[in-house]
């Protein structure tokens, strides 16, 4: 009997449950709520997509999403309450159901369910048929930063034309197209592709898909500047790369003081075609004009185009003090200036770095200009970019560098220097895989410029990563194909990975057979003097660079090589001259600055060739105590390396072979050509520990 009353009692809620399911369709509830979702899906749509094109911000989106859900309930509570009478809107209860029209609103809430959903499904297509992204992978390279995928709100602004009659405005062109991908560069909505890369793009036929394609820019801007007087005509056309259709051009005639707001509206439009989505700071910076004043506008273009250009060190020592002259002189005549101010601190950092000027003086020069950026502008991006390069070159110190670094990030998110800077301080922290993966990074946003491609070469050849190596410099040749540097450069793996020295001595006869001039700057001392031939050191000689070479901050003299070729020759009286002569020029700078490693570490080699024992071990054990390999990955082990070499020279074999195999625990410098070729380590040849070294960098050992 128990079991009979449970079964009625079910059978009596099913009964309700299905009177109250039926009604819940008679009144039409279901099909409200199908409408209600598509319908509600539908407007979800159109505000994500509508609203960042009138700059709505995104927030009106979620809004608009959370309004949607609470009006579900709302919506189904109405449906079941009401009735749409041909009186009006009623009470479902005082409807009789002889006068209720609840079919024929549901056919027609069904007719209109049917135009909704084929409306969403519509949208819902094209959304899935649009590509969102394309994967373009370089024929240049199938590894690592040969792959470059284009976004769909990705930009390349092209060099401006000049058609002005004077061809120096040249100069104020490309002020004008470098100052709107400035702006650009500032939207973290955007992948905009940095100067560098997009400057070798300058003739009047190009070809839209390719450059897209080398770039990974799914659009391109390009315009021309003409200026006449006081009056300025700038046009600009934005393009798709993917289809070559124009998707926006204007141009503008306007007096030349205008030529700041031109740049800025063409900024804003571009943003606005692309549908990037603008915070109120990057909206303001893209307003934002650089300076007010012209001629501190050309100075300032002229200087930047020097500094460009300053990566060989006998240019830079021409080009660098020009460079601060105009901008001693933009500065002067702006001092609200602000990217004068930043650019001055760096070419300041650069001519300290590079050895021109390695003095306090010259450091405390860059620390003005940043002061004077500082006072202008504090949170500015280029000024904490400014400031991370100050504490890298000027005190080795990478930490407060990075720290910077963050900051600088905030507000320039297309930096590629920003990622290549944190590749060179994870390099000399010793954090090398990383240092490969941001310098990959500066590549995407940087993808022609072939000198962070040297860099990132640099880096898989001090990890014995050869074949990584040999790949960056070919992708480097593909962007600069008879560079005479990056074809000595490729020619030197072979060297470095089986010691193999005729690629680099079939490529130097061939580069100096066609420029003599090229001599100097392609012929390297140390592959010259594996040759070991009595041409080889002639050459050395001959070509070696009047100033000396610069690999560590501080030059080496003509006479060190001197010194180093009559020691092999055994003539100890040319030994004592040329050694003396080179000890009394470096000398002088170890005096000015006793804890300059890279002095004290060149000193300590030419007074091992003078026989000066104590010395030069105090020296060299000095400068690897200032920068050791833990405290600096990449000129650490230079100067261990150069502590071995006064260890071999100074008779010291044991602590020489030691200090071979620490320094091999690392990425470093002593490739297998190196060891298995170079005259520095002859006294330390037929040991068998030596020997078991260099077997063991034949080729195979990897880092």
């Amino acid at each position: 009997m128990a079991d009979m009353g449970r079964c009625v009692c079910y059978s009596g809620t099913g009964v309700k449950t299905q009177e109250f399911l039926g009604e819940l369709k008679r009144r039409n509830v279901y099909k409200a709520a199908v409408a209600y979702c598509v319908f509600a899906w539908l407007l979800i749509q159109v505000a994500t997509q509508v609203f960042p094109f009138f700059d709505i911000p995104s927030w009106a989106v979620r809004l608009v999403v959370l309004l949607l859900l609470i009006g579900l309930p709302v919506a189904l509570v109405f449906a079941w309450a009401f009735e749409i009478t041909p009186e009006g809107l009623k009470r479902t209860e005082d409807v009789p159901p002889h006068a209720s029209i609840t079919r024929r609103t549901g056919r027609k809430l069904m007719a209109a369910i049917a135009v909704i959903f084929a409306t969403a499904a519509t949208l819902f297509l094209i959304q899935l048929m649009r590509p969102k992204t394309t994967g373009v992978t370089s024929s240049d390279s199938s590894h690592g930063p040969g792959a470059l995928v284009i976004t769909e709100k990705s930009i390349a602004v092209l060099p401006f034309e000049n058609r002005s009659d004077d061809k120096q405005n040249s100069y104020f062109a490309d002020g004008v197209q470098d100052d709107i991908l400035t702006e650009l560069s500032r939207v973290a909505d955007l992948k905009v592709v940095s100067r560098t890369s997009v400057m070798q793009y300058r003739t009047e036929t190009r070809n839209l898909r390719e450059i897209g394609r080398q770039l990974g820019a799914a659009h391109v801007l390009e315009g021309s500047v003409q200026r006449d007087k006081n009056r300025v005509r700038v046009t600009a056309q934005l393009l798709d790369t993917r289809s070559d259709v124009h998707l926006w051009a204007e141009h503008y005639d306007r007096d030349i003081a205008d030529v700041f707001a031109i740049q800025s509206e063409i900024a804003e439009a571009i943003a606005g075609q692309l549908r990037a989505k603008l915070s109120p700071g990057e909206r303001a910076a893209i307003k934002q004009p650089p300076t007010t004043d012209l001629e501190a506008f050309d100075l300032f273009s002229r200087a930047r185009a020097l500094h460009a250009d300053t990566s060989n060190q006998i240019q830079a020592g021409k080009k660098l003090p020009e460079a601060e002259r105009l901008l001693e002189q933009a500065v002067k005549r702006d001092p609200n200036f602000l990217f004068a101010w930043c650019l001055l601190a760096r070419v300041h950092g650069d001519i300290y770095w590079q050895g021109h000027d390695h003095t306090a003086a010259r450091l405390e020069l860059a620390n003005a200009a940043l002061q004077a950026a500082l006072r202008l502008r504090p949170d500015a991006g280029e000024v904490h970019l400014g400031l991370a390069d100050y504490y890298y070159h000027g005190f080795r110190d990478y930490g407060r560098a990075r720290s910077e670094l963050d900051i600088a990030r905030r507000t320039l998110p297309n930096s590629a220097e920003i990622f290549e800077y944190t590749g060179y301080i994870d390099r000399r922290e010793g954090r090398w895989p990383e240092a490969s993966r941001n310098l990959e990074r500066a590549i995407e946003l940087d993808p022609r410029n072939s000198l962070t491609l040297q860099q990132l070469a640099l880096v898989y050849q001090m990890r014995h990563l050869y074949g990584d190596e040999a790949r960056t410099y070919d992708r480097a040749l593909a962007i600069v194909p008879e560079d005479p540097f990056m074809l000595i450069s490729r020619a030197l793996v072979a060297f470095d990975e089986r010691a193999d020295l005729k690629p680099f001595q079939e490529t130097l006869t061939r580069l100096v057979a066609k420029d003599p001039m090229l001599a100097p700057d392609i012929d390297d001392a140390d592959h010259a003097l594996c040759e070991r031939t009595p041409a080889a050191t002639a050459r050395l000689l001959q070509n070696y660079a009047v100033g000396g070479t610069n690999p560590n901050g501080v030059n080496y003299p003509r006479g060190y090589w001197e010194g180093f070729i009559a020691r092999l020759q055994g003539d100890a009286k040319r030994v004592e001259v040329a050694f003396t002569a080179a000890r009394e020029e470096v000398a002088k700078i170890a005096e000015k600055q006793p804890d300059f490693a890279a002095a004290l570490s060149l000193l300590g080699l030419i007074d091992a060739g003078l026989g000066r024992k104590e010395d030069a071990l105090r020296e060299g054990r000095r400068a690897c105590e200032l920068l050791p390999i833990a405290k600096d990955g990449v000129d650490g082990p230079a100067f261990a390396v150069n502590l071995a070499q006064i260890y071999a020279w100074t008779g010291n074999k044991d602590l020489a072979i030691e200090q071979i195999a620490a320094v091999e625990r690392s990425p470093n410098y002593l490739t297998y050509g190196v060891l298995k070729l170079h005259p520095q380590w002859d006294d330390l040849r037929g040991d068998p520990r030596f020997e078991q070294i260099v077997a063991s960098q034949a080729p195979g050992l990897s880092w």
